[in-house]
């Protein structure tokens, strides 16, 4: 059960304005919308929010893991993952995320088996702790996960957890974000709780000014009493401001031992209003 939980458990896009010849004079323009600033597409979180009054939208497209271990494959897809965002104030905003459907495939010596369905529920709040043109801003995220996967996607238990995040600003186009985060995870007899410890080291490269590459270490350290679980992978991706609020990204992110999936590919599109 720990293992399939982490399976399927596994962050970016100027109005024109125009004005009559020998007019009165007009208004000043209203102050333009910050730039679009997404937790996609690596495992780092943005410390950045949601503009007050504003919603955002970032999903997958498509998200597919594979892994094998001892003669069985795993395939997880997930046929979108949307993330809705609305700005509370200027520094806070509040998040809902759920996988309206998913597909996990099992295949070994005995055949194959599939199960399907909508994915668990998660609600955060994102709350930034520093000036939004600050070189470093951090933010802390707590969350909690609402059950509604069936048992075999998810776990049918309540689960939770906070995640902190540092962005700095580097020379030449250059950024660091460090996302450290622990969770409550339910043990895998499914009495009580344990630790999880996460962590990513990202860094993201601005290549022009519609396209941003990205490089992370990732690592997930699951204190099941049953039996520890240690997971690493190295993650790259790319993300495209195709407009000023429409983003689209792709990335892969590789396995880096036994415990963790061999390969996820995905690609996912963020936008604004």
């Amino acid at each position: 059960m720990i293992k399939l939980s982490l399976l399927a458990a596994t962050a970016l896009f100027v109005p024109a304005a125009a004005f009559a010849q020998n007019a009165a004079p007009a208004p000043a323009a209203a102050p333009s919308a910050p730039a679009l600033c997404t937790d996609r597409p690596t495992k780092a979180t943005s410390a950045c929010t949601v503009p007050k009054g504003m919603v955002q939208f970032e999903s997958d497209i498509v998200n597919w893991t594979r892994n094998s271990d001892s003669g069985v494959r795993t395939d997880v897809t997930l046929y979108s993952s949307p993330m809705l965002k609305y700005g509370l104030t200027s520094s806070t905003d509040v998040e809902a995320a759920i996988t309206p459907y998913e597909t996990i495939t099992t295949r070994d010596a005995t055949g194959e088996s599939r199960i399907s369905g909508v994915g668990d529920l998660y609600l955060r709040v994102k709350q930034r702790l520093t000036p939004s043109d600050a070189k470093a801003q951090f933010a802390v995220i707590p969350y909690v996960k609402i059950p509604t996967a069936k048992l075999g996607i998810g776990n049918r238990k309540v689960e939770g957890g906070v995640v902190g995040t540092g962005v700095f600003s580097l020379p030449d186009g250059f950024s660091l974000t460090v996302t450290p985060e622990i969770d409550a995870l339910l043990d895998g007899d499914g009495h009580g709780h344990h630790a999880q410890f996460v962590g990513a080291l990202n860094v993201s490269k601005t290549l022009s000014s519609k396209l941003t590459a990205s490089a992370e270490l990732w690592t997930a350290q699951n204190q099941d009493p049953a039996g520890h679980v240690r997971q690493y992978s190295a993650d790259f991706a790319l993300a495209y401001l195709a407009g000023p609020t429409l983003q689209l990204d792709a990335g892969t992110n590789i396995g880096l031992n036994r415990a963790t999936p061999d390969v996820q590919v995905y690609a996912g599109i963020s936008t604004r209003f």
